[in-house]
């Protein structure tokens, strides 16, 4: 699109080229001589307007009066502003040639005009090129202030009015919204900054939508229509005031401009509509929107009264229309051009211009050589006008409020202001600090407000919020702690009890709005109670329901067609299996043969070495050989249990069993903690075609052992925690199962009730929980996601896990995808080595001093 742009911007310079007069023009002055008395000199500006719209018309009136109220009251002034206004008539080839026209031609000081981004751009290149200053209605597509030095922004800055939408969005609490905007390049350069700063209020965008001028009513109708078929109930508009009648007027015939919606409108599309049709003053009754905020004056109320007369006399069709806040602006900046020239002129003697141009190279066109000093003039401007404290910041007109009005009646009341620090308050004082009023409460921060359908209640948001829900409910009848279900066949009445309905309900009952619901059962048909999840969101899909509560798995394919809430149970499967108690040898099974070997050898080694250093001085490891060696073996096990009766008198024994002892209490820690594993959980080896695995009926757990390469072993299939407590009793050998495999929900419920018995052996993370079901685009599903992460961090969940099914027994998560292993003699080489270094270091101390003790003896 932006290539285009510039190949078509290029294209017509070249035309322009090649149709402008070739040769030597003569070089009338910038400023000349008015009279013999007096040396009055004429500053020529250009004005570049769309005489044929409505804007147009109105800007170029305004500047015509501001020029002749200036020189009225400035008459002693040695500079005069000379006009010389083009039209453009909304082309591009125009806008580009009038720029080219004003500066061969007319020797411009300076151009004003500017109502397209498009324009804006041509005109921004041209005068920086030629350092002739240009004032703009519209901004550019990039920064005017660091790309283009000598252009200057008279148009309320953008970014103040997505701010103050976001700012309004997220005062009254909506979190979705609509935006819709014009499908023209001058009105869509604003949406994706709209767009981001919603989103950072954490405002999700449902859809935007792009509404052309050459839309037939048909059209816009089946648009809204899309719109009204996703339930969020508030717009934002962006659009000419020419396309908003027409939306307007359209969204009133299919019912959209009722309780319960609400549009907001953009300060661009507000401040040139003009109520001159009752037919679209009514369809607009309730909209609220922003405007150029324009303090009150004396001064203003007489430039109106005089622009009135003097602009209905030339367009008498016309007589609702008021002057808007840009109308003002370009009174305040005639008058500011004016006061530039006078001190620029007055600063810096006149040079002339060269008197020849050469068209068919635009960079060497003449160049302003007072068009710096202008600029800086320009820019430095500071006075009280129409439109109130004019002043420019880096090349852009000072703005920094906003009026918020509501279309009641045929006026556009006031409700509040906008304040450029994001802050919205009622009233604006009149003191030097600007101090305003705030209010922690949306309702404060405007004066009362009436909505679409002449409702004083602030919109919800979505239109499901006007009508009792239709919420679908399915039932596990293995489970009934998690949802059951009872229909009166005397009342038609039904009643809904749960965890999940609990907790459904639990986050209803926080919002800050009230909902209407109603409570159906699934069916298939009269009698039968449909057990396929996937069918009761494609019901909701259908918007057949509402919602759908109950224990229903998010998966990726369910959402594409619903929006699930966040999950409120926990997330993914776990494996159950029956506890192994019978095994008379499993003491021995923590460790492998060749440790246990190991760790008797050491043993005896130990007992050894001590007896071998305390023999000579201890009375106690002397005696018989056969009370010596049963010695060896009694001081070595006691080690054990630290209950040995010998008294050690060689600091060289005591250092080896303290050694040893070390490492006797890392071995039984250890062997502690492997044996309570082994004896709490049982270790499944799935590894013949002879074991089985069980899970649940109809549920997402098939696809889940699919993927677990569970391909190669048989399966069974129950539908209550009795079923699957029978078949892990009976075995894989029995007819029953080694292992039952389902959601974590499910799981909880099934141990609560016989975790004596069983135990849940591992976990993994392969599902995404239990979450409520709503169409595509419900704010109530975003709502309802905020209550239930409110609840998980107060604790409420699990008081209602608890309540529910918990609270018949305790059991522990034992998390272990593989199996437990035995203590291999690998994990305590290391130990083993400090011990046994230890030990034959002693042991050579020993015969060292033995030796040197009986040296003499020897030798």
């Amino acid at each position: 699109m932006e290539m285009k742009r510039k190949n078509r911007i290029l294209l017509l310079f070249v035309i322009i080229n090649l149709t402008s007069c070739l040769g030597k023009l003569s070089g009338k002055p910038v400023l000349t001589n008015k009279t013999e008395n007096e040396m009055v000199n004429e500053v020529h500006v250009g004005v570049i307007l769309d005489m044929g719209s409505l804007e147009g018309k109105i800007l170029q009136r305004c500047i015509s009066m501001a020029i002749s109220d200036f020189y009225s009251v400035h008459d002693h002034y040695k500079t005069r502003l000379v006009l010389h206004t083009r039209d453009s008539k909304g082309e591009t080839l125009n806008a580009l040639s009038a720029p080219v026209n004003l500066l061969e031609h007319n020797k411009v000081g300076a151009i004003l005009g500017a109502q397209t981004s498009t324009e804006a751009k041509v005109l921004a290149e041209l005068g920086n090129k030629n350092k002739v200053p240009v004032v703009s209605f519209h901004p550019p597509n990039s920064p005017s202030s660091i790309n283009y030095p000598y252009f200057v922004e008279i148009a309320q800055d953008e970014s103040s009015q997505v701010k103050s939408i976001a700012s309004v969005v997220e005062a009254f609490k909506w979190r979705n919204v609509i935006l819709v905007y014009e499908d023209n390049y001058d009105w869509k350069d604003l949406t994706p900054y709209i767009v981001d700063y919603l989103q950072d209020k954490e405002v999700h965008i449902v859809r935007k939508t792009a509404i052309a001028m050459a839309y037939e009513d048909d059209q816009i109708i089946e648009k809204l229509h899309e719109l009204m078929a996703l339930q969020t109930s508030v717009f934002v508009v962006h659009m000419s005031h020419s396309l908003v009648t027409r939306l307007f007027l359209n969204a009133k015939k299919i019912g959209m401009i009722s309780e319960g919606y609400a549009w907001i409108l953009t300060a661009n599309s507000m401040n040139l509509l003009h109520f001159k049709d009752l037919s679209v003053l009514e369809s607009m009754q309730g909209v609220v929107g922003f405007k150029y905020y324009v303090p009150g004056s004396e001064k203003l109320q007489n430039f109106t009264s005089r622009w009135r007369r003097t602009f209905f006399a030339e367009e008498p069709k016309m007589e609702a229309i008021e002057s808007s806040v840009l109308a003002m602006r370009a009174y305040d900046v005639a008058w500011c051009l004016a006061k530039a020239a006078e001190r620029a002129w007055n600063k810096i003697p006149l040079i002339r211009s060269p008197t020849q141009l050469n068209l068919r190279d635009l960079h060497s066109m003449r160049t302003s050589v007072q068009g710096s000093k202008f600029l800086k003039e320009i820019l430095h401007s500071k006075f009280k006008g129409l439109s109130g404290e004019f002043q420019f910041s880096k090349g852009k007109l000072v703005s920094n409020t906003l009026e918020i009005v509501n279309v009641i009646g045929r006026v556009r009341r006031r409700v509040g202001y906008w304040i450029s620090d994001g802050k919205i308050t009622k009233r604006l004082h009149s003191s030097n600090d600007r101090r305003y009023l705030l209010s922690s409460s949306s309702e404060h921060h405007f004066e009362p407000i009436i909505w679409p359908g002449g409702s004083a209640s602030i919109p919800r948001g979505w239109t499901g919020s006007r009508k009792k829900l239709k919420i679908g409910v399915l039932q596990n009848a293995g489970f009934p702690e998690l949802v059951k279900v009872h229909l009166d066949p005397q009342t038609n009445m039904t009643t809904a009890t749960g965890f999940c309905i609990d907790v459904f309900k639990a986050a209803l009952e926080a919002l800050e709005y009230e909902v209407e619901y109603e409570f159906i059962p699934f069916m298939k048909d009269s009698e039968e109670v449909a057990g396929a999840y996937n069918d009761i969101i494609y019901q909701v899909y259908l918007q057949k329901y509402d919602a759908a509560v109950g224990d229903i798995t998010i998966t990726p394919n369910r959402s594409l067609y619903v929006d699930f809430t966040l999950p409120y149970t926990d997330l993914g499967v776990g494996m159950i299996a029956p506890k192994d108690n019978k095994n008379i040898w499993i003491f021995l099974r923590p460790l492998t043969a060749d440790l246990w070997l190991s760790i008797a050898g050491l043993f005896i080694s130990i007992g050894f070495v001590v007896w071998l250093i305390e023999r000579p001085i201890n009375k106690e490891f002397q005696g018989p050989m056969s009370h010596q060696i049963g010695m060896i073996f009694w001081f070595s096990f006691s080690t054990l249990v630290f209950a040995h009766r010998e008294k050690l008198l060689s600091n060289l024994s005591r250092f080896v069993v303290s050694v040893w002892v070390f490492v006797v209490l890392i071995l039984t820690s250890s062997y502690t903690a492997t044996l309570t594993s082994m004896m709490t959980v049982k270790q499944i080896r799935l590894k013949s075609e002879k074991n089985y695995i069980g899970y649940q009926n109809n549920s997402i757990i098939h696809g889940v052992v699919s993927n677990q390469n569970f391909d190669n072993y048989s399966r069974h299939l129950f539908s209550s925690p009795k079923a699957y407590a029978d078949a892990l009793s009976k075995g894989s050998k029995s007819g029953g199962v080694s292992a039952i495999i389902d959601e974590i929900p499910y799981l909880k419920i099934f141990l609560a009730k016989f975790s004596k018995d069983f135990s849940l052996i591992g976990s993994m993370t392969t599902t995404s929980g239990f979450g409520f079901a709503f169409p595509q685009g419900s704010q109530l599903a975003r709502d309802i996601s905020t209550e239930i992460v409110k609840m998980r961090q107060e604790g409420k969940l699990i008081m209602m896990e608890d309540a529910w099914f918990t609270s018949q027994a305790t059991f522990t998560w034992e998390d272990s995808s593989d199996s437990v292993s035995p203590l291999t003699i690998d994990s305590f080489r290391g130990l083993f080595l400090i011990s046994g270094t230890c030990s034959g270091l002693a042991l050579f101390m020993f015969l060292v001093f033995v030796l040197y003790k009986k040296w003499p003896t020897v030798c």
